[in-house]
């Protein structure tokens, strides 16, 4: 497998308030390869759709190994175009908890042969977002004991 596409979303839900993440993988014909659904906490909307690509970027990483990432491209599509401008430098970066996720993207993306992003209408993100929000509702319904 020479090229992936994923497609990532962030949710949350108060901004910062409950958030999670989706994300497809799936290879350059566009066959679904796995999906991935999370609660992370407390979080921002953009910080969210950030640790997204993080979770993204290490479960590729985590499924096919070093070596073959080594030689693999990543397309990483998303409807955020705050998170893809940033990430392919057209945005400067101000906020501090961003810029941090930023250098976590950088430092990642170094393994792989090539990464880029690139900004998706929202209608074509739909399983990303059903899965990021999906997980927000699930994380909802858990009842605590403590």
């Amino acid at each position: 497998m020479k090229k992936l596409i994923v497609y990532t979303d962030g949710a949350s839900r108060g901004n910062p308030g409950p958030a999670s993440i989706g994300v497809v993988i799936g290879d350059e014909k566009g066959e679904e390869i796995k999906k991935y659904s999370q609660f992370i906490g407390q979080s921002t909307n953009n910080q969210a759709e950030y640790e997204a690509v993080i979770f993204a970027l290490k479960k590729i990483k985590s499924l096919f190994g070093g070596k073959k990432i080594a030689n693999m491209e990543v397309e990483i599509r998303s409807d955020s175009e705050l998170l893809t401008s940033q990430l392919s430098g057209k945005y400067k970066i101000l906020d501090k908890n961003i810029q941090d996720l930023f250098i976590k993207v950088w430092n990642l993306k170094i393994d792989y042969k090539k990464v880029e992003f690139v900004l998706v209408p929202r209608e074509k993100n739909k399983m990303a977002d059903f899965l990021a929000n999906e997980a927000l509702d699930q994380e909802g319904r858990v009842q605590r004991l403590i």
